[in-house]
């Protein structure tokens, strides 16, 4: 390669680099299902890779549990767990996931995450309940009881939406609730009465933990309102700005 060439392909590449943003933080998105599988899952991995690229954060996706190293959870500051089911944590990384929460990292449960790690305790308590049941999908009254956080900002304190509407069992006192589910507008499988969180957050042991229960149809992986409802969430788990 002549000289002329090599300056040209230098010039690119500075280029590209000078282009390039900076990314705002690095999410890792883990997939793996030792259960039931969701068919949105590709559709949920396509949506948050464009959603990095359009919040200016990076998103790398996988099922490998390699990637739960000690190690490699340590170069990310958020962890989203995308309808995630059964075991999926052996005793190696679970020691990873409780020391990446306890240096302060963000975790982000969506949907079937609280459906995973039944004998696990310590995950209940972080992620904040365990899937009890669900009808079939119907449409409901979502009830918005705080807009005072990043996921809800945007949102009417009246949502109508239509989804698989998850409810739980061992939900974790604790827990900062933003969206209660009306079970007066839909019919319910075994219901959890008035206080029917859909979505929450809290700080814990040192890090920040978002979930949301939307998520199972695909089309909420095109809604922009349900995508920058968990964009929100994503970026408190990753930031820990403040917000209020």
């Amino acid at each position: 390669m002549n000289s002329k060439k090599i300056l040209l392909a230098l010039g690119l590449v500075f280029s590209v680099i000078l282009i390039a943003p900076a990314q705002q933080f690095k999410a890792l998105v883990f997939t793996k299902t030792a259960g039931f599988r969701h068919q949105s899952i590709p559709n949920a991995v396509v949506a948050l890779k464009k959603m990095g690229e359009k919040q200016v954060f990076s998103v790398h996706a996988s099922e490998d549990p390699k990637v739960l190293s000690e190690e490699n959870l340590a170069k990310y500051d958020v962890l989203i767990l995308v309808s995630s089911t059964g075991t999926i944590f052996d005793e190696e990384t679970r020691a990873s996931l409780q020391k990446f929460v306890r240096s302060g990292k963000g975790v982000v449960g969506v949907h079937a995450a609280a459906d995973s790690e039944y004998d696990w305790p310590w995950y209940n308590k972080m992620m904040g309940a365990y899937f009890l049941a669900h009808p079939a999908q119907q449409t409901l009254r979502l009830e918005v009881v705080d807009q005072n956080h990043p996921s809800t900002w945007h949102l009417p304190k009246n949502w109508m939406w239509t989804d698989e509407l998850y409810e739980y069992k061992d939900i974790n006192p604790d827990l900062k609730v933003l969206i209660n589910a009306d079970e007066k507008t839909y019919k319910v499988a075994k219901g959890n009465g008035a206080n029917h969180p859909m979505a929450w957050y809290h700080e814990f042991e040192g890090g920040r933990v978002f979930y949301t229960a939307l998520g199972h149809v695909d089309s909420a992986w095109e809604d922009d309102v349900f995508l920058k409802h968990l964009y929100g969430g994503i970026w408190y788990a990753a930031t820990g700005h403040p917000f209020k």
